[in-house]
């Protein structure tokens, strides 16, 4: 069996789920990391949708790629169907990676993209819009805040800068300090 590799490039990066024998910074290119999806489990409901991450069309993204044991691969790939494609707003697809571990190695590695066509598509929203749908939204994965907080955190911590998420990581905690 070939190795598999997973694309995080959001929570998957600080919140795998799944058991991996190697993880490295890695760069897929032709899409970009977005607030583009309206949550409306993990992170929102229909009626108070959430905002999460998504790989939408065009640039590139830095992440982390994750390489998984073989007799681990069906299990892997189960898990992240249910995480993943609860609402079918992502498609999965096989996207070549460019390995950043100094060897410059390329894989090939399972990725989930933005279905751009589903109702759940937000496309590109502007800073405002985007921080009152993450303000007070709350799914099944727990608050909006604190996803965005969470991942903009790790994002800083293998040195990738984004700077809407900073943004709103640093609004959200000062909203939190800030008595009503």
């Amino acid at each position: 069996m070939s190795d598999l590799w997973i694309f995080g490039y959001g929570s998957l990066m600080w919140r795998p789920g799944f058991s991996y024998v190697e993880a490295q910074p890695a760069r897929l290119y032709g899409e970009h990391r977005a607030l583009c999806i309206y949550s409306f489990v993990h992170r929102g409901t229909p009626e108070k949708p959430g905002l999460v991450l998504g790989l939408d069309q065009g640039g590139s993204c830095r992440g982390v790629a994750f390489r998984v044991d073989p007799s681990e691969q069906q299990a892997t790939i189960a898990y992240l169907r249910e995480r993943e494609l609860v609402t079918h707003v992502y498609r999965e697809v096989e996207r070549p990676l460019r390995l950043e571990d100094g060897t410059g190695r390329g894989v090939r590695g399972l990725a989930y993209v933005v279905d751009r066509a589903h109702q759940q598509y937000a496309g590109r929203l502007d800073p405002e819009t985007v921080l009152s749908h993450i303000r007070d939204s709350e799914g099944v994965s727990g608050r909006n805040r604190d996803y965005v907080i969470a991942t903009s955190r790790h994002l800083e911590q293998v040195g990738v800068h984004d700077p809407l998420l900073a943004w709103l990581a640093r609004t959200l905690e000062a909203e939190t300090l800030t008595p009503s």
